[in-house]
C-alpha cells in the first residue's frame, strides 16, 4: 500500500480557510453567491499547500454562463471521454463528422494496434488515451498494465505494469475493465484484476498512491475476471467489488469504498445485502434527482441502488433479482432510470431477464408496482441502454437489437444483429455504433419507426468485449486482439454542444446538518502512527455544510484522540480500534487496524479469530480440538471453501511465515482419501500442501506453466499435525521462495524442501493463510510471522 498517510496535518488549516472563505464570499455580489451555492462548497483534505488567496481565487471564478462559454471549453468538455460511457455517462458522443461506414477492406481503418488488445474500454483525457491491457502475454513476465498513448497516431507515451497475483482469473480475461480519468487533477484511476487500485499521474504514469484492495479490504478476484470500474465524483474516487473484510464486514458483500482522490484515504463505505450470489460489473453513473446528487448502480445482490455520492447514504433501492446486476444503468433528462438483467426476477423467479424503468425521484424501497414499466424475459445483462429522443436502444445478450418507446416500454422495432453482446452501444452524429461480440460491426441510423442500416462488416480479428468510443471524430473499437481507430484521417474534428447537466439544489438553502461523517473511515496504521480525523457535516440531501466542532469522540480500544488527531497505540499483536463521533444525536464510526512490526504470533488461546485479519472470520471458526484451541477452516460455506486470508500489511517483504496444520478427510469409497488443500501466503505467493499429494509454490493459479510455479510430489496423510514454513526473499527485481513441511514435534529439516525464484518478482505483500476445505476441513494453530 502506498497512500499519503500522515498527510492530514494541514487538513484543519484547509477546513478553517474554507470556513473563512465562505465568510469572505458573503461579501461578494449576489450573483457570485448564487453560483457558488449552486456548485456547493465541498472540500478535499489534500497535501498541497493552499493559501486563502488561491482558495478564494479557485472558487470565485465566474461560471461559464457568466463569463461566456468559449468554443474551446465546449470542445474540451466533449472530447474528455473520462468515463467509459462518455462525457455524460449516457453513451452519447457529442461529436460530428463521425464515420458512416467501416469498409469491408478496411480503407478507413486509420490504425490498428495489437499491443493495445483489451477486453476493456478506453478513456480520453487532455488529448491522451488510456486503456488497461495484458502485459507480456503468453510469457513468464505476463501481468497487467495501464497504457497511455496518442489517440491520433497510436504512439505509446507510457505504460504502468504490475504483476497479477493470487487470482483465479485466467490470463485471457485480464484487462476486462476500464480506467477512469479525472481531468480536474489530470490523474488516472485503475483497478486491476488482483485488486491493485492505482492513482496514476496522467502525464507520466507515476503512481501517486495505491491500495491493495485484496489484502486490505478482502476483494475477491474470481474466475470470471471482469473487474468493477472506478468512478470519480468531485473529490472522491469510488470503487467496488465483493469483499470479505474484517469485523462487521467479514461476511462477504458487494461493497463500495469512496477514497479521497488526492490522498487515497477512505471517506465512506457502503455494503449491499450480505452473501450475494454473484460478483457484478455495473458501473455507477451520477445524476440529480429532485435537486439531490445521486449515484446509481446495479449490485451483486440483485438490487438497483441510488446513493448520495458524498456520504454513501441510501436514497432508494429496487430489488430486481436475487442475483447480480451487471448492466450499467442509464438515467435520462427526466430522472428515469433504465436497466436490465438476465437472471431470475425477484417478483417471479420462474422468469429470466427483464428490461425495466424506474422513476429516480422516488425514495426508500421501490415496490414492483411502482415501476414506470417492465419488459419481462428480455435478457439484457451486459449492454447499457442508450436513448435518443423518446426511443431507447438496447441489444440483448443474444445479439438482438431493440428500439423501445421510452415512455411506455412498448417495442418499436427489433433486429437480429449476431449471436451475443458484451459491449454497449455508442450514439453520435445521429448514428448508432454497435460491436457484436463475435466480430460483426454495425452502423445504424435512427428513424421515426426504428433504425436504418448504414454499414455492416465482419471484423475477423478478435472478439469485442469492450465498447466503442469517439474522439476527434474517430471511432475507437477495442478487441481482445487489438485496438482499432476508424474514420477519415483528414476529417476535421467537430464537437456539438452538450445539453445542460442537471443542477442540485443550492446548499445555501439548507444549512442544517442531518448527517455527520467521521473520516477517514477505514485505517491501517502502525504503532504510534498519527492521523488527523475530521467530523464533516452534511445536510439531508448529502451536501457538505461545514466541519463539526465539539463532537464527542470516543475510542473503543487503545490509543489516544487529542485535538482531532488519533495516535495509534504501541501494541505487540494486531489490534482493532473503533472511533465514534457523536454530535446532536448523530453518530459516525471509523475503524482502524493497528498492525505492529514483526514478529507476529497467534495461537487462538482466546478462542477467537483475530479481529483485524482480512478474510479470515466467517470462513474460519474457533474450535477446540484434542485439548487445543485452534481455528478450523469450515466446509459449510459453498462459496467460501476455497479462500485466502491476510494478517498484516501488504507492504511487508523478506519474511517467514509458519503455522501448524491438521487435515481431516472424507472417504468417497473405502480406498480413497479426500483431502483438503492448505497452506501459507507470503509476499503474494502461496505454499500449498495439496490433497493430491503435492507441494506447490505459485502466485497466479491459472498460469502455473507460463507465469511462475514449482510443484513437487510430497506424500502426506490426514489426521496428522504438520508444520509448514514459507520464506520470501527479494533480490533486485526477483523474489526467491522457499518452503518446508515436517511432522509437528519432530526436528525441523535443515534444508528447504522446495525452492524457486521468480525473475519478475512480487516485491511485497501481506503474510496470510490459504485453504480449500471443499473436500475436507482442516485445523490451524501457532501462526507466526518473523523477519528473515
Amino acid at each position: 500500500m502506498k497512500i499519503i498517510a500522515e498527510q492530514n496535518s494541514n487538513t484543519h488549516v484547509i477546513a478553517r480557510l474554507k470556513d473563512f472563505k465562505k465568510i469572505y464570499l458573503n461579501m461578494l455580489s449576489s450573483k457570485w453567491k448564487t453560483f457558488l451555492a449552486t456548485i456547493g462548497l465541498g472540500f478535499t483534505a489534500c497535501t498541497s499547500t493552499l493559501t486563502l488567496q488561491n482558495l478564494i481565487a479557485q472558487e470565485s471564478k465566474p461560471s461559464a454562463a457568466d463569463a461566456g462559454e468559449t468554443a474551446q471549453s465546449k470542445i474540451s468538455a466533449a472530447s474528455n471521454w473520462a468515463h467509459w460511457r462518455g462525457p455524460r455517462m449516457d453513451g452519447h458522443a457529442y461529436q460530428a463528422n463521425l464515420p458512416e461506414d467501416w469498409s469491408t477492406k478496411g480503407e478507413n481503418v486509420i490504425w490498428h494496434k495489437e499491443e493495445y488488445a483489451s477486453r476493456g474500454t478506453p478513456v480520453v483525457m487532455n488529448g491522451k488515451m488510456y486503456l488497461t491491457c495484458r502485459s507480456f502475454p503468453e510469457s513468464t513476465k505476463e501481468g497487467e498494465k495501464t497504457v497511455c498513448f496518442d489517440p491520433i497516431t497510436g504512439e505509446l507515451i507510457w505504460e504502468s505494469i504490475h504483476n497479477v497475483f493470487l487470482s483465479d482469473a485466467p490470463a485471457e480475461r485480464v484487462s476486462w475493465n476500464s480506467p477512469i480519468a479525472d481531468p480536474e487533477t489530470n490523474r488516472i484511476y485503475a483497478l486491476g484484476i488482483s485488486g491493485v487500485f492505482q492513482c496514476l499521474d496522467g502525464d507520466t504514469g507515476e503512481v501517486v498512491w495505491d491500495h491493495s484492495m485484496m489484502e486490505e479490504y478482502g476483494m475477491i478476484s474470481p474466475y470470471g475476471g471482469r473487474t468493477n470500474f472506478a468512478t470519480v465524483f468531485e473529490d472522491l474516487v469510488i470503487v467496488s467489488a465483493v469483499m470479505t473484510g474484517w469485523g462487521e464486514s467479514a461476511v462477504p458483500a458487494h461493497r463500495y469504498v469512496a477514497f479521497d482522490k488526492s490522498t487515497g484515504m477512505a471517506a465512506w463505505m457502503f455494503s449491499t445485502r450480505p452473501k450475494p450470489e454473484d460478483t457484478t460489473y455495473s458501473t455507477p453513473v451520477f445524476t440529480v434527482f429532485n435537486g439531490q446528487a445521486a449515484m446509481v448502480f446495479g449490485a451483486g445482490d440483485g438490487g438497483l441502488y441510488a446513493l448520495q455520492p458524498r456520504t454513501g447514504k441510501l436514497i432508494w433501492k429496487y430489488q430486481a433479482s436475487p442475483r447480480g446486476i451487471n448492466t450499467t444503468p442509464l438515467v435520462d433528462e427526466n430522472g428515469i432510470v433504465y436497466c436490465g438483467h438476465a437472471e431470475q426476477n425477484e417478483s417471479d423467479r420462474t422468469i429470466l431477464g427483464a428490461l425495466f424503468a424506474v422513476d429516480g425521484k422516488m425514495t426508500g424501497e421501490i415496490p414492483e408496482a411502482e415501476l414506470v414499466w417492465k419488459i419481462p424475459k428480455m435478457t439484457v445483462s451486459r449492454c447499457a441502454p442508450v436513448k435518443n429522443g423518446n426511443q431507447l436502444y438496447v441489444v440483448d445478450d443474444g445479439g438482438r437489437f431493440f428500439s423501445i418507446d421510452a415512455t411506455t416500454g412498448k417495442e418499436i422495432e427489433s433486429k437480429k444483429l449476431g449471436r451475443s453482446m458484451f459491449g454497449s452501444i455508442l450514439f453520435g452524429d445521429d448514428k448508432l455504433y454497435i460491436a457484436e461480440n463475435s466480430g460483426l460491426v454495425y452502423i445504424l441510423k435512427p428513424t421515426a419507426d426504428g433504425i436504418e442500416q448504414l454499414s455492416k462488416v465482419r471484423v475477423n480479428e478478435g472478439e469485442f468485449f469492450g465498447s466503442p468510443i469517439a474522439y476527434a471524430s474517430r471511432i475507437y473499437l477495442p478487441t481482445n486482439t487489438g485496438l482499432f481507430c476508424v474514420g477519415d484521417k483528414d476529417a476535421e474534428p467537430s464537437y456539438v454542444e452538450m445539453p445542460p447537466a442537471p443542477v442540485e439544489t443550492p446548499v445555501a438553502k439548507d444549512q442544517a446538518i442531518a448527517h455527520i461523517q467521521l473520516a477517514p473511515v477505514e485505517l491501517m496504521l502502525r504503532p504510534k502512527q498519527k492521523v488527523t480525523m475530521q467530523v464533516r457535516g452534511y445536510n439531508k440531501i448529502g451536501q457538505f455544510v461545514k466541519l463539526v466542532d465539539g463532537a464527542d469522540v470516543k475510542i473503543d480500544g487503545p490509543g489516544l484522540f487529542v485535538d482531532g488527531v488519533y495516535v495509534a497505540p504501541q501494541v505487540d499483536e494486531a489490534t482493532a480500534v473503533m472511533i465514534t463521533a457523536t454530535s446532536n444525536g448523530m453518530t459516525s464510526t471509523a475503524r482502524a487496524r493497528i498492525i505492529p512490526d514483526l514478529p507476529l504470533n497467534a495461537n487462538f488461546n482466546d478462542s477467537k479469530v483475530p479481529l483485524p485479519w482480512i478474510g479470515a472470520a466467517y470462513r474460519h471458526k474457533p474450535a477446540e480440538f484434542e485439548g487445543e484451541k485452534v481455528l478450523v477452516k469450515i466446509s459449510t460455506i459453498p462459496k467460501g471453501t476455497r479462500s485466502q486470508a491476510w494478517i498484516a500489511s501488504p507492504d511487508l517483504h523478506d519474511y517467514t511465515v509458519q503455522a501448524d496444520f491438521y487435515a481431516t478427510d472424507k472417504r468417497a469409497d473405502m480406498t480413497t482419501d479426500r483431502l483438503p488443500d492448505m497452506g501459507l501466503v507470503a509476499q503474494r505467493y502461496t505454499l500449498d500442501l495439496k490433497g493430491s499429494q503435492e507441494l506447490q509454490i505459485r502466485s497466479w493459479t491459472p498460469r502455473l506453466e507460463n507465469r511462475f510455479a514449482k510443484t513437487m510430489k510430497f506424500d502426506w496423510k490426514a489426521k496428522t499435525w504438520y508444520t509448514m514454513k514459507f520464506q520470501s526473499e527479494t533480490v533486485g527485481e526477483a523474489a526467491t521462495l522457499r518452503g518446508k513441511v515436517w511432522l509437528r514435534g519432530e526436528a525441523e529439516p535443515a534444508d528447504w524442501q522446495i525452492e524457486a525464484t521468480d525473475a519478475v518478482g512480487n516485491l511485497q505483500g501481506s503474510p496470510g493463510l490459504f485453504g480449500n476445505s471443499g473436500d475436507a476441513e482442516f485445523y490451524i494453530d501457532n501462526v507466526t510471522v518473523s523477519k528473515n
